[in-house]
């Protein structure tokens, strides 16, 4: 007769510390259900009231059913962090822990949204709706905010591709072993990104023209200025990532029979490119929002950018909804460009882990 092993103690350990406990479960579900409560609320005030006029934003942020919400919400938020908080020191197993801490979490997040908007609901709505959120004032610029959009990619994307290019070409004189070769390179390094960006411009595109004659269109100077301040910052990034290279990789490419600019283009760049993405994308998103500096050069109407239109509509209507508008488009531009760079870096680091590397 076959007799049935008896179960391994160390397992039995393990499988108890998986275990999950009702208190932990109870925790984790009354945070989500308040941060639910919170979110959900919101969304279906507005939804219900409409935000389409300025009026009927004023309503649903005065409306008994959005108090009512954040109130239930707020209690039942500071409910969950009380329980998580106070218990989770006392759950026997890891995951139970992390249960209460999660709805403890939750909880506090839902608490603050909803004591927040309960103190801010307090003030003139009326007032706040008609100068910030008078969307029916944006539907016919449309086009022109379409338009900004455009054009604020097109600045950023020049100025961050000879950027790019540029910053490569001088990170590899930087980590140079002859200081007359890095000596002018750091100059350069330091100037551009000891002063300010406002500065740089006003030099290019002012100074150029009234010191040396060479007059260039502001669109021009905008991309020239911004090519040349990205290339300071990204050539700092790309010497990081070059020396972050183990030196064996220098060592077994130079062993191979490759020369030193061989070994620097075919072996070591191309990993410290995978490896400066992020910071890259972080340049290219400051960029996207340092193009507001170019309001001051005077633009035409069809070379305006976000902030230049949301800017010019404000002194036109006296309303910052035009702001506003300007801010959302800026989050459109930048949100869907930092979720792709994410997917990139994924990429990137699947293909690094499937070569060996």
């Amino acid at each position: 007769m076959n007799r049935i092993p008896a179960p391994h103690p160390i397992r039995e350990i393990a499988a108890l510390r998986e275990k999950s406990r009702p208190l932990g479960v109870v925790s984790a579900a009354v945070g989500g259900l308040a941060l639910a409560v919170v979110l959900g609320g919101i969304t279906f005030v507005f939804a219900k009231y409409g935000i389409r006029r300025e009026d009927r934003i004023a309503a649903a942020l005065q409306s008994r059913e959005l108090f009512t919400i954040l109130v239930s919400g707020g209690l039942l938020g500071a409910g969950a962090a009380a329980l998580g908080f106070g218990t989770y020191r006392r759950m026997p197993t890891r995951v139970s822990r992390e249960e209460a801490i999660a709805g403890a979490v939750l909880g506090l997040q839902a608490a603050i949204c909803g004591l927040a908007l309960l103190w801010f609901i307090q003030g003139d709505m009326e007032r706040f709706a008609r100068n910030f959120l008078s969307f029916e004032q944006i539907v016919p610029q449309y086009g022109a905010f379409l338009n900004g959009a455009r054009n604020t990619l097109v600045l950023a994307g020049a100025g961050e591709f000879f950027g790019v290019i540029l910053g490569l070409v001088l990170s590899v004189f930087t980590i140079s072993k002859r200081a007359a070769v890095r000596a002018p390179v750091r100059v350069y390094i330091n100037l551009f990104r000891g002063t300010p960006l406002l500065l740089q411009l006003s030099l290019i595109y002012f100074g150029l023209a009234l010191g040396l004659g060479v007059n260039m269109s502001a669109y021009t100077a905008a991309i020239l200025a911004f090519s040349l301040n990205t290339g300071a910052y990204s050539a700092e990034v790309f010497r990081a990532g070059i020396q972050s290279i183990e030196r064996s990789q220098m060592e077994a490419a130079r062993g191979l029979g490759l020369g030193y600019m061989q070994s620097m283009r075919y072996v070591i760049v191309p990993q410290a490119v995978r490896r400066v993405i992020p910071p890259l994308m972080n340049e290219f998103v400051i960029l996207i929002k340092d193009t507001s500096l170019i309001a001051f050069l005077g633009l035409s109407y069809a070379q305006r950018d976000l902030f230049t239109v949301g800017s010019q509509g404000y002194s036109q209507f006296f309303n910052a909804t035009f702001y506003v508008a300007s801010g959302l488009g800026y989050l459109v531009v930048t949100l869907p460009l930092i979720r792709l760079v994410t997917w990139v870096e994924k990429r990137l680091r699947s293909d690094l882990v499937g070569a060996g590397v």
